[in-house]
């Protein structure tokens, strides 16, 4: 790795983590508006711990610049490697429960738009429920979002833990 690669993973870490989560935000919620899936009870979980990773990588880049060096760095950088593996834990469940390897949660259900036909249905006494936490809405290359989320947060995980770990490079001279 580049000495200067490996400078910009340790000093802009917070940035590159709340863009990160704010990607992985709008990835799901275009998934919501423009592909029709409605979230479940875990999904919205998942994007909650994206939205504090976004709020804590901001937070943690002004505090970079307000107390600059590598100890405010590492800090940062674990307090977001906790952010992510708690994120790699959910999204683990819920692609677990989506495998049906273990139960899903008692409130697994989301709220979707409710259809004229919904709203006579229930009025006529139908349960209207929303989408199942255990059946995954989409799937590409037999994972669900569920599990790219996993992946994702994974290595988030993984580049946090680099830079708290690693020494930062010699500043090279011109």
């Amino acid at each position: 790795m580049t000495s200067s690669l490996k400078r910009l993973l340790i000093t802009w870490q917070p940035l590159w983590a709340a863009a990160s989560a704010g990607a992985l935000l709008a990835i799901a919620h275009a998934f919501q508006r423009f592909g029709g899936l409605a979230p479940c009870h875990l999904c919205l979980e998942q994007r909650t711990v994206y939205w504090v990773a976004l709020a804590l990588g901001l937070m943690g880049f002004m505090a970079s610049r307000v107390a600059p060096g590598r100890r405010t760095l590492r800090i940062v950088a674990a307090v977001l490697l906790v952010v992510f593996l708690w994120q790699v834990a959910l999204a683990g469940y819920h692609a677990g429960v989506e495998w049906k390897w273990w139960p899903g949660p008692q409130s697994c259900s989301g709220l979707s738009k409710a259809k004229a036909a919904d709203l006579e249905a229930l009025l006529n006494g139908a349960r209207i429920t929303g989408p199942s936490c255990d059946v995954a809405a989409w799937r590409m290359l037999g994972l669900s979002m569920a599990g790219w989320n996993a992946i994702a947060a994974l290595v988030l995980a993984g580049l946090s833990a680099f830079a708290i770990v690693a020494k930062e490079p010699a500043r090279e001279h011109d």
